[in-house]
């Protein structure tokens, strides 16, 4: 089965389905192999892997560790095209579509696209849609795109609209890395009225009782990073997949 058809078959079974993302860079060899123990015993439902920068030379390292510790389907989320690696099962192909930076738009696909079908590796066509929560995030700061203010949710339901018609697989709302907000409820309602096409929340997401609030609000698949890169807080992640999957 692809990745992507497991990401949809995972509505079949829960509410919605829950992916913790990795930044390799914000995480040491001995906690990223705890984490992964805590993730397969959770049952979490893939895992997501990149950050926006490559600051530590371990990153090769530590997608192999994740590769052999775990069974569950790994994606790569890349923040640039060095963080492409054949260990993945598939890749979020993702177009900042709130931002008008060509390069990310299209341009670097272009040169990624042909060291991907080399490798044979799925690519997921993601429509990713920064929402502005008050802070400039790393994101938004590294693409050098602006993100949709965040009380404009007819904006990002416009955008989310459009990826649909040009055919994206995937919408993904942000709110950004380290985000004092996360995405509003009103947007992810409007939107969800509006396109079929399953819809990823992540960013600011600190708390399982959060989690739910998005899954409520329309949200197919939860995306949360920051809050597990503290290990006192992988305790809860069997409640945070207990509020996503139960919902």
């Amino acid at each position: 089965m692809s990745v992507y058809r497991h990401l949809l078959e995972l509505k079949n079974t829960y509410q919605a389905g829950f992916l913790p993302l990795i930044d390799p860079d914000s995480i040491g060899f001995e906690e990223l192999k705890n984490l992964l123990q805590v993730l397969n015993e959770a049952s979490a439902d893939a895992i997501l892997v990149g950050g926006s920068l490559m600051m530590d030379d371990g990153y090769d390292a530590k997608v192999k560790l994740i590769r052999s510790e775990t069974d569950l389907p790994m994606l790569l989320f890349p923040g640039s095209l060095s963080q492409i690696h054949s260990d993945f099962d598939a890749i979020l192909f993702i177009s900042i579509i709130s931002g008008r930076n060509a390069d990310y738009l299209f341009g670097s696909h272009v040169i990624a696209a042909p060291r991907l079908k080399a490798m044979g590796m799925e690519t997921i066509s993601t429509a990713y849609t920064l929402i502005n929560t008050g802070t400039t995030t790393t994101v938004e700061f590294m693409s050098n795109t602006k993100a949709i203010p965040y009380n404009k949710p007819d904006i990002a339901v416009a955008h989310a609209i459009a990826a649909e018609m040009m055919g994206f697989k995937l919408l993904y709302f942000e709110a950004g890395s380290g985000a004092g907000e996360a995405v509003p409820d009103i947007t992810i309602m409007k939107t969800r009225a509006m396109v079929s096409m399953p819809i990823m929340v992540g960013g600011g997401i600190r708390t399982p009782e959060l989690a739910l609030k998005k899954v409520k609000a329309g949200a197919d698949l939860i995306v949360v990073g920051n809050a597990l890169e503290d290990p006192a807080n992988h305790k809860l992640l069997p409640e945070f997949i207990k509020k996503v999957h139960g919902a």
